[in-house]
């Protein structure tokens, strides 16, 4: 049985030592109530009742490992500024080791502001800077990395498109991580998958590889797979795992296609359903999981994140209620 199977490991098994790098980020929530529209514009007026700050972004896939049970360490990139201090300040709260967290100077954090009124998203403001490090911070960044990367099981490239994991980055990662046997998972952005060749996994939505693979939509299996083909091409990747909203999670090599269905039965906000998914691919294989079961425990963790507004994480003790319930 997979929840014995994940209860033993969990319980009896070495943490696994995880580097998350990529984009991190800020995600500010204001709450309040909203009954009447203002008269200077067809906009309602909120009234705030509570606000939080949580991180986003890669850091939000950090917390999703750190509540799994993983050791964690985070490497990205904040602006010189208030906000990149704050996230700092929250990441020691959650024993998230954040030394690779460096300042860029000539960019802001990136602050994702959303504004809801009864349970209901009214507006998103973003607060960002998205061009590329500079050279110089880029080979400064790289160097700091390499005794992280030694030190860890599994690597995370956690992509948000935000101007840290440029090109040459990315395959300088990738390219030390093969030097050193470690298994690298990527939560993809943008167009250009040829940044991630050699990646162990790469896990994009529908939507991401439909764009990616530049084709129109993905309607049927055949259509994935069309689309996988693209990128199995470009970046020789073993595995993609395309997570297909209300239709589960797609595992794909370049031999085969397989397709576990949904389990969620109450969808409030799939915001950060992909960061967990990832952490809990990471957290999986780090205790030794093959990869179908890794995604199985994967689609459970989902489950259960997208019940909550706002980004979410979730422990093994709620994943494995969720697997007997089933």
């Amino acid at each position: 049985m997979l929840g014995e199977k994940l209860y033993n490991a969990h319980y009896n098994h070495p943490k696994p030592n995880i580097l998350v790098i990529g984009d991190v980020m800020l995600d500010h929530y204001i709450f309040g109530t909203a009954s009447r529209l203002s008269p200077e514009a067809p906009v309602p007026i909120v009234n705030v009742k509570n606000e939080n700050k949580i991180i986003g972004g890669a850091a939000n896939v950090a917390c999703n490992l750190i509540d799994l049970g993983a050791s964690v360490s985070l490497a990205g990139i904040t602006g010189d500024d208030a906000f990149g201090a704050e996230i700092k300040a929250i990441l020691q709260t959650k024993n998230i080791g954040a030394e690779l967290i460096l300042k860029d100077s000539t960019r802001t954090t990136t602050v994702k502001t959303r504004v809801i009124a009864s349970n209901h998203q009214i507006v998103r403001i973003d607060q960002e800077d998205t061009h590329d490090i500079p050279g110089d911070l880029e080979d400064i960044f790289y160097t700091a990395l390499l005794p992280a990367i030694k030190e860890s099981d599994i690597v995370i490239l956690s992509d948000y498109n935000k101007g840290l994991l440029t090109p040459s980055l990315s395959l300088k990662v990738i390219e030390a991580c093969h030097q050193l046997n470690k298994k690298v998972i990527v939560d993809p952005k943008g167009l250009d998958y040829t940044k991630y060749k050699g990646a162990f996994i790469i896990k994009p939505n529908r939507k991401e590889l439909a764009e990616a693979a530049k084709t129109e939509k993905i309607h049927s299996q055949a259509d994935l797979e069309a689309a996988a083909k693209v990128i199995f091409d470009v970046t020789g990747t073993d595995y993609l795992i395309v997570t297909l909203s209300e239709n589960g999670i797609a595992i794909i090599t370049p031999e085969s296609c397989s397709i576990l269905p949904v389990v969620a039965n109450q969808v409030y906000d799939v915001t950060g359903a992909g960061d967990t998914v990832i952490a809990t691919l990471a957290y999986c294989l780090g205790l030794g999981f093959s990869i179908e079961e890794a995604c199985t425990i994967a689609n459970y963790a989902a489950s259960i994140v997208i019940k909550h507004i706002g980004s979410a994480t979730t422990t093994i003790e709620e994943i494995l209620t969720e697997i007997t319930a089933k």
